[in-house]
């Protein structure tokens, strides 16, 4: 889920551009026409967070300095800045962290709530400004979703409604994380020469969604198309992982879920439509169109 990644996501369809292998593929050359793919699913701002089966941040930063480096090699100083300036670095990061000491059954998180955050954002903040060292000044964020509504995590909620998973303490620090987040782009924006960036709102996207399906082209929004148990959210579709009975939906672009974590297709792309031209309503500062609006290319984050 969390990344730092480039043109992964639908918006590279809307951006024009092909999907982009992982910057790790044996077969990728490292030739960065469109740009570079350093996502790592399930990975986190902590480097504790799914250690050992993901990349962290800090060490897809390292990756990106690489890729600097050959550019400047490769172009030419000037030239590499010129194209690192002209890049949109997309960050999807976060909710992997907060998450995760719920879904791997601990009882406890490893700081107080606002020292999480603290140190979640201050790792993203490091990464950022490392990118902007770099020449990167276009950046585009995903905030993170409320966590105890995807049903991997909601069928441990007291509660039955969307409001009780929307106050349970993983959704807590989804909010304390994408205030914070807001405020300290603010920060940088007024700290960095030429530093520019969108924040895409998933948290309230996601809640629009699960309220209002129908609105949105959807039928379903509380319950996943495959899976078993409360909102088919036991991370059983396809009989995996120990569990054999599941269930699946009979058209899946009527369903927000696909499984208990993954969103459809269909959800996907309204995401990413969101990211590329939302309104005010769902996106602050700019959209991702305006950010790509001068850039040929992108690698992102």
């Amino acid at each position: 889920m969390d990344k730092i990644s480039s043109s992964i996501l639908p918006e590279a369809e809307y951006a024009k551009l092909p999907l982009i292998p992982p910057f790790l593929h044996p077969g990728y050359h490292n030739e960065y026409i469109y740009g570079v793919n350093f996502a790592s699913a399930g990975a986190g701002a902590l480097p504790e967070t799914n250690q050992g089966l993901v990349i962290d941040i800090k060490t897809q930063a390292h990756y990106f300095t690489q890729v600097s480096k050959q550019l400047r090699q490769k172009l030419g100083k000037d030239e590499a800045k010129k194209l690192l300036s002209r890049a949109v670095y997309i960050f999807s990061i976060g909710g992997n962290d907060y998450a995760a000491p719920f879904y791997t059954n601990s009882t406890t998180i490893p700081y107080s709530q606002q020292n999480f955050v603290d140190v979640v954002i201050g790792n993203i903040t490091e990464t950022i400004k490392e990118i902007y060292n770099e020449g990167g000044r276009k950046f585009g964020f995903a905030n993170v979703y409320p966590l105890n509504c995807l049903h991997l995590l909601r069928v441990s909620v007291n509660g039955t409604t969307i409001e009780a998973c929307l106050e349970d303490e993983a959704s807590a620090l989804a909010r304390l994380h994408n205030n914070a987040l807001s405020t300290v782009l603010e920060k940088l924006q007024h700290q960095l020469k030429g530093f520019t960036y969108s924040i895409t709102d998933f948290y309230g996207t996601f809640v629009e969604l699960m309220k209002y399906p129908s609105k949105y082209g959807f039928e379903e929004g509380n319950i996943a198309c495959c899976g078993g148990g409360p909102y088919r959210g036991d991370y059983s579709c396809g009989g995996k992982r120990g569990i054999e009975e599941y269930e699946v939906c009979e058209d899946v672009d009527d369903y927000v879920f696909f499984d208990s974590l993954l969103p459809t297709e269909h959800a996907a792309k309204h995401y990413a439509k969101q990211m590329w031209n939302g309104n005010k309503h769902f996106t602050e500062s700019f959209n991702l169109k305006h950010l790509f609006s001068a850039s040929t290319r992108t690698l992102a984050t």
